[in-house]
């Protein structure tokens, strides 16, 4: 079995790293390089676990990192430190470079959205929530929280995984169809009760990317309380209980050409 991911969902290894300083809540001028690369790398080994076939930018990067990680705990001489230069200033542009097209995008995202609520489809008006989401304290989570969270999913998985190799064809659609049912009928579900203790490997990424493309694309979406607390799946704005999969079906078929 082989599921096909859009490399342009995980937005390229400048996003991923930009999350990790972030995250970390670090100096962007003074980047801790083994600390950053170690993460970088898990994060990597997560995109490869999901069969991605263009991972090319996130190892070129991860290979910059790494020489760069080299270069900095390498001894210096005198005449090496006059001369010396920080390996990371050339990150560090690129960094806020992206950074800074990455605020402008989300400024007109923001913009964008302001303008749908001011000017909603009366076609697609559903009635409004009975919480106010404004007095709950959550956020909503990031993509790559959902990598991260992935990542340790499969690491709790791997002590109970079966030693016979198996193969499962299930397609994506039907993972999408389950989940979708379980919020249609509670509204929500837990992150942890997605993947149940002894799933095969390839079920446990089904089931995530039946989650990305239910955020991406169905008008779902994953918050969580604290950074540390269970991630919540819920219906987003504007949730349809009809799952429409043409546009899942257009992509796979496009991936498939």
């Amino acid at each position: 079995m082989s599921f096909r991911v859009n490399l342009d969902a995980f937005r390229g290894p400048l996003d991923l790293l930009l999350y990790l300083v972030r995250r970390h809540e670090v100096d962007i001028f003074d980047i801790p390089i083994a600390l950053i690369t170690n993460q970088f790398l898990a994060h990597l080994e997560v995109l490869k676990e999901l069969d991605v076939n263009d991972v090319g930018d996130f190892l070129e990067l991860a290979s910059t990192l790494m020489e760069i990680k080299s270069r900095l705990v390498l001894p210096q001489t005198e005449t090496d430190e006059e001369t010396w230069e920080d390996p990371r200033e050339e990150l560090v542009e690129r960094l806020l470079q992206y950074k800074k097209y990455k605020d402008v995008a989300s400024m007109l995202e923001e913009k964008g959205r302001r303008f749908q609520q001011s000017h909603p489809r009366v076609s697609n008006d559903l009635p409004p929530r009975q919480l106010d989401p404004a007095d709950q304290p959550i956020h909503e989570v990031e993509l790559w929280d959902l990598v991260s969270a992935f990542g340790r999913i499969m690491k709790s998985h791997e002590v109970v995984q079966p030693t016979n190799i198996s193969y499962d064809d299930t397609p994506i659609q039907t993972y999408m169809q389950r989940i979708h049912r379980f919020l249609v009928e509670d509204g929500e579900l837990a992150w942890t009760t997605v993947f149940e203790p002894g799933m095969h490997k390839s079920t446990l990424i089904g089931m995530f990317l039946a989650i990305l493309e239910l955020v991406r694309h169905h008008k779902v979406e994953a918050e969580q309380v604290e950074n540390t607390a269970e991630i919540w799946i819920r219906q987003g704005d504007h949730f349809d209980a009809q799952l429409n999969l043409a546009e899942t079906d257009e992509y796979i078929a496009s991936e498939d050409k």
